[in-house]
């Protein structure tokens, strides 16, 4: 019986198996990444040495960066779902070290903010939201549009900018926007934090019972883009508006944190509907204090149009 050393020596000197090595050598030298690398290490890195480890590049190079070759993350290509790779060299050496990618990281925050938060809330009818399908009839929703864009575009720059205050009367897309807005940003690999106002009063009052307030008012403070929807649709008490809308707020006028609101009313009448408690107290300095916080936060934009939950 053939010895197995002899076997392979005559499989590496065939010419067929020459030419798939020529061919998968030219394919991982001429992948930028690599070529890159190799400039960077050129003084370390030996022609011997790089014939060695041809295969821990070929390894890097098979594999997605930056999310680009995966669809999502649970359709992953990489040797570590969630994980993307990048070339180290290393005790003399090429090696392969993994970190999280984007999506991987934006996951977990994900997962991390539901464990404390159950009102973070995005609709099935958002999910999918996307600026391209939202209808442009009158020019309040184009103008609504526009605004929206330019804060996903500025922030992405890096620029200093406000969140937008969306208001108008049920059923104009105001939510709708804020999805697009929102599937927008993670497009980009940047978190935001959408919270259902109503339900979060409900959830907040209750986490008097089971000490969990402080951290589900953490993660809402220090959310990278809070939205909050539908402020003014619950019955806000003045621990509500001052304890923890008021300490939202400030945290995050003093952190320059980006912060969007929907409503059915304008900054006026919401001041207004601030003002006056759940016992019916009359209360316009507190109201107009975080009304304030809201206005130093936003830009108004106005959306008009017909209802379309009907």
């Amino acid at each position: 019986m053939e010895r197995i050393n002899d076997t392979i020596k005559k499989m590496t000197g065939s010419q067929s198996f020459q030419k798939q090595y020529e061919q998968l050598k030219n394919e991982v030298l001429s992948d930028p990444a690599v070529r890159v690398f190799l400039e960077k290490h050129k003084d370390e890195i030996s022609p011997s040495a790089l014939e060695k480890n041809l295969m821990k590049l070929y390894e890097f190079k098979s594999q997605s960066h930056n999310c680009e070759d995966c669809p999502n993350l649970n359709g992953c290509i990489n040797v570590m779902q969630g994980f993307e790779p990048s070339l180290v060299w290393r005790r003399g050496g090429i090696d392969i070290d993994y970190h999280q990618c984007p999506r991987k990281i934006r996951d977990d925050e994900k997962r991390k903010n539901e464990k404390h938060v159950q009102s973070i809330y995005v609709p099935k009818d958002i999910l999918e939201a996307k600026f391209e399908n939202i209808e442009l009839d009158n020019r309040s929703r184009l103008d609504a549009v526009k605004a929206a864009k330019q804060f996903v575009d500025k922030y992405e720059s890096k620029e200093k900018v406000k969140g937008l205050y969306i208001c108008g009367s049920f059923g104009v897309g105001k939510s709708y926007l804020l999805g697009a807005i929102a599937n927008e940003l993670a497009d980009k690999h940047i978190n935001s934090l959408i919270v259902y106002f109503p339900e979060f009063v409900r959830e907040m009052k209750q986490s008097l019972n089971d000490h969990s307030m402080n951290g589900k008012l953490e993660v809402v403070k220090n959310a990278q883009i809070l939205m909050i929807d539908d402020i003014g649709a619950e019955t806000m008490s003045s621990w509500m508006r001052d304890d923890i809308l008021g300490t939202i707020l400030q945290y995050r006028m003093l952190e320059g944190l980006p912060t969007f609101f929907t409503s059915n009313f304008d900054y006026k009448n919401l001041q207004h509907h601030l003002t006056y408690s759940q016992r019916g107290e009359e209360e316009e300095l507190k109201a107009a204090r975080v009304m304030e916080r809201i206005k130093y936060l936003t830009v108004p934009v106005e959306m008009k149009g017909t209802n379309r939950r009907r």
